[in-house]
């Protein structure tokens, strides 16, 4: 089984991360995918991979790259006048790392407020134009801001842009827009909440174009609601998929594995 989307570098896991990665091993996860979230994610993604580097059974991976949320905290810090560059140079120091596997978190985000809008826009723009240039998946977040994401993947898209819209929890012509436009969709624990809505769009869309995460240590699943979520509860994910598709829990996994090793080039 592969996870996605993890931050499990993040201080949550600081008391029993390798307990965390031997429950992921024991339920048979091979691969973990980290997604940045800011510049100090670097020394903590680095960290977490010397600490699992003797483990022959699972490979986490880090990618690179700037939370929308995370953007206004950036730019004091680098200077309002010069942060896009400074946000070019930063990405493209480790994108070029061959252990890097993917650009982002990146995306759009104005659940909380729309006042950075024009600044993560740009974020956005620095990262897709990187993401082509090196040849590697982007990772993009979503709230409150479907369409201008959408557009903004269709502006950037050459033909050779590849990536997921992470946490997917849109519309079913939203989310097979995405899949029109080269894009995969990753299915964490909101698909299954009750009355979240998620699990029936997502029964309707193709299963080759989903690929399963956790979102960890965020959005556990049910019935693990409001606890610290960790990449083996991947397994509450993959069984509701196995519900919605009919299928069992080996055909979800082949299935998803197959979709997530070629796209992130496992």
């Amino acid at each position: 089984m592969i996870d996605t989307h993890a931050h499990i570098f993040l201080p949550d896991y600081s008391e029993d991360v390798t307990a965390m990665i031997n429950r992921a091993v024991d339920l048979g996860i091979s691969h973990v995918l980290m997604p940045a979230i800011n510049p100090e994610s670097v020394a903590q993604m680095e960290a977490i991979v010397q600490i699992n580097s003797g483990n022959k059974d699972i490979k986490l991976h880090p990618m690179i790259g700037l939370h929308p949320c995370d953007v206004h905290e950036q730019i004091p810090i680098w200077g309002e006048h010069r942060w896009a560059q400074k946000l070019e140079n930063w990405l493209q120091e480790y994108a070029s790392l061959s252990h890097y596997i993917g650009i982002g978190e990146t995306g759009l985000d104005y659940y909380w407020s729309k006042k950075y809008k024009k600044e993560q826009m740009l974020s956005l723009d620095v990262h897709f134009e990187l993401a082509k240039s090196v040849n590697k998946p982007i990772v993009l977040h979503n709230r409150d801001s479907t369409q201008d994401l959408l557009q903004t993947i269709a502006k950037h898209q050459n033909g050779s842009v590849k990536g997921v819209w992470h946490c997917f929890n849109g519309t079913y012509e939203e989310g097979m827009r995405a899949i029109d436009l080269g894009f995969h969709l990753g299915i964490g624990g909101v698909v299954t909440f009750k009355n979240a809505g998620v699990a029936e769009v997502v029964r309707q869309l193709p299963i080759d174009k989903l690929i399963l995460e956790t979102d960890s240590p965020y959005l556990s699943p049910t019935p693990l609601r409001g606890k610290r979520n960790e990449p083996a509860h991947l397994a509450f994910i993959q069984k509701k998929l196995g519900e919605l598709f009919e299928l069992s829990q080996e055909e979800v996994e082949e299935h998803t594995d197959l979709t997530a090793a070629s796209l992130f080039s496992l």
